[in-house]
Parts: structure tokens; sequence; C-alpha cells
């Protein structure tokens, strides 16, 4: 076997046998399958398509070139996994509140991609917290603390580390068999016997449309369930920011305030519940959704979800006082200005996706690999869809660096923000249920 001839096979459509799948994986982890190479077979998936049984089978290989964890507790292993936005801080809050339900969570997370952020790069606001640990530190963490959120080692599915850079130089990032494979390797690699999915539609997100927004939830969890993960899929709204701060100190900041009951994003919340509630009834820990949902509301409302979180931070190198403290141990931005509205009237659309560049701008992304972020630069108080507004009113306050940082970072808030006369009518914040 070779790597001229399976990418032939996928080429003309003769298909992509389980052993091609391995052989074709494993060269990718060790080198034996060029970056031209690597190229090619990505093109031909993405313009031939893999069958649903060919898209289980290379997932599989892929989660397979790398090491996968196997687990030995009293509770079910289960995760969630977002498709991106901005504001979505969910994950820290459905880790914790699954573990205070019996779960064990092994959250392996990523950094930014794009204009949207990642939960490592939130998680490293927090003074001290370690997101790169030993294999060993987060079987001994998801024991004794019930979950854990670290980065992936170098021995989780490689292959996919390799294609994926290769992806984005030759125009193959968008192929979803692609996208579903390089999720899923990863999450299925941390041994997850039940894993909900969040897949993000609108302007803040990758996928704009319903369509695309479908296709992507039914090839994710199709291929999921047939890897042997019982997983679903919700398709949220991201027509607007989840939370009303965009940015990794202003989000971690955000999502205490929900979880300690300090000031409770409404929308954050539900979106919560209801994604917990799924991954409750995925890993056999309630009856259905309503049951699911109650026992992730009383997990937050309690605090206990809120003293999981502030174990693991302590555990992993963060403030032992970061629950009671989390305001002042936070980093806080050198300017902050107000940006108002230049008319009277609704906020009738946000170009969500315009606000992610922004944060990126001001320094909370990357816009080169390697790039150093400034964890407390972003956005706050972000008005919602819907509200209405005077002209001169606050839309949203900037945090930044500089003056010049913040005055470019207003400018692009007044153009992603839309103001009409006329009321919008709100999306929901759930579209559907892919299961």
């Amino acid at each position: 076997m070779d790597a001229r001839s399976i990418i032939a096979s996928v080429r003309d459509r003769r298909g992509l046998p389980a052993e091609a799948a391995t052989w074709f994986a494993t060269g990718l982890a060790s080198g034996e399958v060029t970056d031209a190479q690597a190229g090619a077979f990505a093109m031909a998936v993405l313009l031939n398509r893999l069958g649903a049984e060919e898209r289980v089978a290379w997932t599989l290989a892929m989660r397979d070139s790398g090491g996968v964890l196997e687990w030995d507790l009293p509770g079910p292993v289960v995760d969630k996994h977002s498709t991106g936005g901005i504001g979505d801080c969910t994950s820290l809050l459905i880790g914790p509140a699954l573990a205070a339900c019996g779960a064990h969570v092994p959250m392996i997370s990523g950094r930014g991609l794009g204009h949207t952020g990642g939960t490592l790069d939130k998680l490293e606001a927090i003074p001290g917290y370690r997101t790169d640990v030993p294999v060993e530190e987060l079987r001994r963490l998801v024991a004794d603390i019930g979950f854990a959120i670290v980065g992936a080692s170098a021995d989780v599915a490689p292959a996919d580390r390799r294609l994926y850079a290769i992806r984005d130089v030759t125009g193959t990032v968008e192929s979803i068999d692609l996208i579903t494979a390089s999720i899923l390797s990863k999450k299925l690699a941390a041994g997850l016997e039940a894993l909900v999915l969040d897949v993000k539609v609108g302007s803040g997100a990758f996928m704009k449309s319903m369509e695309d927004a479908r296709a992507l939830a039914r090839s994710l969890v199709d291929t999921a369930n047939g890897a042997g993960c019982r997983t679903a899929a919700l398709i949220t709204d991201m027509s607007q920011p989840l939370a009303a701060s965009a940015g990794n100190a202003l989000e971690v900041i955000e999502a205490m305030e929900t979880m300690t009951g300090v000031a409770v994003n409404q929308s954050l919340w539900d979106v919560t519940v209801a994604l917990g509630a799924e991954a409750l009834v995925l890993a056999g820990l309630a009856g259905d959704p309503n049951e699911g949902a109650d026992a992730i509301e009383e997990a937050l409302e309690s605090g206990r979800a809120a003293e999981t979180f502030g174990r693991m931070v302590a555990a992993l190198g963060g403030p032992a006082d970061f629950v009671e403290r989390y305001p002042d141990r936070l980093p806080a931005a050198r300017v902050v200005r107000d940006v108002v509205a230049d008319r009277t009237g609704f906020v009738t659309a946000i170009d969500g996706e315009a606000l992610g560049h922004a944060v990126v701008r001001l320094g909370g992304g990357r816009l080169r690999g390697g790039d150093r972020i400034n964890p407390s630069v972003g956005l706050s108080e972000i008005m919602p869809l819907g509200e209405p507004v005077e002209a001169g009113e606050a839309i949203a306050r900037v945090h930044a660096a500089s003056a010049e940082d913040a005055e470019r970072a207003a400018a692009a808030v007044r153009s992603a923000i839309a103001i009409a006369e006329e009321e919008p009518e709100e999306p929901p914040l759930i579209h559907e249920r892919i299961g």
C-alpha cells in the first residue's frame, strides 16, 4: 500500500477502505506521507466526499495515529465540544456542572481559531494556570476532581495536527469530512463514552447558514455514533455574542459571575443548561432532558459547580482563592472606553465575526501563529439584539492596551452593530437538536 494509490482511489471515487485510512493516517503521523501527498489527499476528499462508513474509518484512523486514553472510573466519561463562536464561554460552566452531577470530564480544548476565542486562551488569563500537563496528571485530576480543562499533548491525534496545518494552506479547510475527523479524532482520543456538540450558526460562527450547520451537525453525530461514542448535537444561535463579553479575561469574569450567581447572563445560562442536560442523558445520568436540566441548574445554583471549578484552577497552578477573588486575580486593561450609539432605535443586527476580529486586533487573539495574547483586552457590555437604544447611549465597552487601539476598536464595533427604527424579531437560542 502506498500514498499514491490511496490518493488515486479517493480521486477516482473508488473509496477509502479502513486499511487504507489507517495506512495514510499512520503515514501522516510518521512523516512517510509528504506534504504534497497530504494536500492532494485533502483536495480529493473535499471534491469527492467520503461515504458514511469511510468517514468513520478515517476518523478512527486519525484517532489511532496517537495514544487513546482508557479509564477505570465510577462514573461515565463525557465531554462537550463547540464549533466556535463569540462570547462562547460555556465550557467553563458545563465542565464543573457535569462533574458535580457525577460525570467525569477530560476536556481537551483548543486555542482561538480565526475570529473565535479559544477555551485555553481564556483559562490562561488566570495567573499560573497550566494547560500543558502530562497524561498521568490529567488522569489524576479527572479521578480526584471530576474534570479538567487542558490542551492536547503531542501524542493526541498527531495525524490531525499535521493535516490541519496543510489544509489551511491548500484551500481544503471547508471539507465537512475533514472537519468532522479533525474534531472527533481528538475528542475520541480522550476515551469518551458520550459527547454533546454545540454547532454554532450565524454571523459569529464559521457556519453562517442553517443548511451548512445542519450538514456539519449530522456528519459529526453520525460519525461519532458510528465510532461507538453516544453523541447528539444542538444547533445554537450565533447571530450575536452568547455572552455580553468577548475577550479572554472578560469572558472568564462573565462565566464566574454566572456560576456564582453574582450577575447571571440568561442566554449563557440557558445554553449551558441545555447542553449539560443532553450530556447527562447521553451519559445515562438523567432519564430525559428535563431531569438533566434540573440537575445542571442545581449544580450551578448550589455553588457546587463553582467549588469544583475552583479546585481545578488551584490544582493546575492558579490562585487557591480564585472563586472568591476572581475580579482581583484577573488582569485588567489600561484603557476602558464606551462605544456610543450615533442614533436612536433598536439593535437590529450584529456582525459577530467583525466583533471577533476587533478583539483579535486589540491583541486578544492571534493574527499569526506564535503571536502573544493580551488576556485583558476585549469587549464587554455588548448590547443584545432587539434592545432599544438612545443616541449617545453605550452599546459596548472597549478594553484596550492604548487609546489608539481603543479608538480603532470602537469604530469597528459601531460598524458591526446596526441600529434601525423597527424592532427586530429575536432569534431562538437553540434552533435544532440533531440526535
